[in-house]
């Protein structure tokens, strides 16, 4: 008798930090060390990975905190990798300061990972590694909903942001990548996809093309098997009217509009280097609100370098009147190498802080009466599964929102037929029974 010995998988843990865009990338890699088997804990894994964020001082910290606290508790053969915005911005000191990492790896090489690991290997390719059809992911924390990454790199000049300088100029993937990937995506079984970039509505401008997103519309809305679609992260001086009305007229893409406005008067704009006057902005958002089943989600900046206190409060008036369904605000920071941290006008860091949680409270307050308003409403759902709340809640996402940024729906009653069971990762027709804190309660209908 022959017996065949099969040798232990080697196991990784991945930490994906930032955004959606990231997550992506983290995707890419899990695709790449497919060999390695995904594993929770840290402590005893043979590779970790902590694709870092490089965005503001808070995400820094936090990406470097995750790496240092990774490393106290690792076994020691393991192998430890930085990669991301984080490591690619701050290359020659991260790999001075940090001998406690074994690789480090920028924002070019997400699809070598697997020769960097095993070759225990640091490496920074010049070019900025974009996804495409070829790449095979592994789609995590889902199993119908995936992000799709439209492009890298942006050509915007914003006065506070540092991400063209370590993530260079707009380079678009194209439409027929997108489709090829979208199509291999839907043969798996995803049917709810979330198109990102850094500025969405400039896809294809670098390759001659100023309608892109409508392009990309018109190609998804042929695929057959999709149930919904949404885009995230429009900037003012790429959207027009018609992309907004293309969205509205779509079966396919929901009428999410999420646009980091970051300010609203005529000076800070300029002081911004935003690009669209303060009348164009309001006639975009107003004919956004104006679509039926809206859903207009934005970002704001306080205490940004030249901010007066009349420039904050036109702001805060300015938010509570168009109402938000939902906002962020970050307080500034300065970022090496941005047009904003050489101001000399700057807002003392007291009044910055004090400045974001006024405006804050109001997006709380704006975020509440949109939840409030869907007590009573009969709308479609995607069920997730079981909530961390309770065993006997399930958890659930209207689907036009956008994953984990949004809000939970908990389902604690169904009127199904007896003897049909909730089948997670469907859509269903539920009824909004009440609101209870930021939570809203609903029972399944059909």
């Amino acid at each position: 008798m022959k017996f065949s010995i099969q040798k232990p998988k080697k196991t990784l843990h991945m930490v994906s930090l930032g955004c959606t865009k990231n997550l992506v990338d983290s995707e890419v890699m899990l695709g790449r060390l497919n060999e390695y088997q995904l594993t929770d804990n840290a402590q005893n894994a043979d590779v970790i990975i902590v694709n870092t964020c490089g965005f503001i001082d808070s995400a820094k910290q936090e990406s470097i905190n995750t790496i240092l606290n990774l490393h106290d508790d690792r076994k020691k053969e393991s192998v430890l990798v930085m990669a991301g915005c984080l490591s690619e911005r701050y290359k020659e000191e991260l790999q001075k300061e940090l001998p406690e990492i074994d690789v480090f790896t920028g924002v070019g090489d997400y699809d070598k990972i697997d020769e960097l690991v095993n070759e225990k290997r640091s490496n920074f390719t010049t070019e900025v590694f974009l996804a495409s059809e070829n790449n095979e992911r592994v789609i995590t924390g889902s199993s119908y909903h995936a992000y799709v990454k439209l492009s890298e790199g942006c050509n915007q000049a914003c006065s506070f942001c540092a991400i063209p300088s370590f993530k260079g100029k707009l380079h678009s993937r194209t439409l027929e990548s997108l489709v090829k990937e979208v199509k291999s995506l839907v043969a798996k079984g995803y049917v709810d996809f979330s198109f990102v970039s850094q500025d969405s509505s400039s896809f294809l401008r670098d390759l001659d093309t100023k309608n892109g997103l409508e392009l990309l519309i018109e190609e998804v809305e042929k695929i057959e098997g999709i149930k919904t679609a949404r885009i995230l992260y429009l900037y003012p001086s790429t959207t027009t009217l018609s992309l907004i009305d293309k969205i509205a007229d779509s079966k396919v893409f929901v009428n999410y509009f999420d646009m980091p406005l970051q300010h609203t008067t005529p000076s800070m704009l300029k002081i911004m280097k935003r690009g669209k006057g303060v009348e164009q902005l309001n006639e975009l958002m107003n004919h956004m609100k104006s679509k039926q089943n809206s859903f207009v989600r934005t970002t704001f900046i306080a205490g940004h370098p030249g901010e007066t206190e009349e420039d904050f409060e036109t702001l805060c008036n300015y938010v509570e009147n168009f109402k938000f369904d939902r906002a962020n605000v970050f307080s500034y920071s300065d970022e090496e190498g941005t047009t904003a941290a050489t101001r000399n006008d700057k807002v003392e860091q007291e009044l910055i802080d004090e400045r974001a949680e006024v405006l804050g409270e109001i997006i709380s307050q704006t975020t509440q009466e949109s939840l409030e308003n869907e007590v009573g409403k009969v709308f479609e759902v995607y069920i997730d599964g079981e909530s961390d709340e309770h065993e006997y809640l399930l958890s659930a996402r209207k689907t036009i929102w956008a994953p984990n940024i949004d809000g939970e729906i908990y389902i604690n009653d169904n009127e199904l037929a007896e003897g049909e069971q909730i089948k997670f990762g469907q859509i269903y027709t539920v009824k909004v029974t009440e609101l209870v804190g930021d939570k809203l309660l609903a029972t399944v209908i059909k």
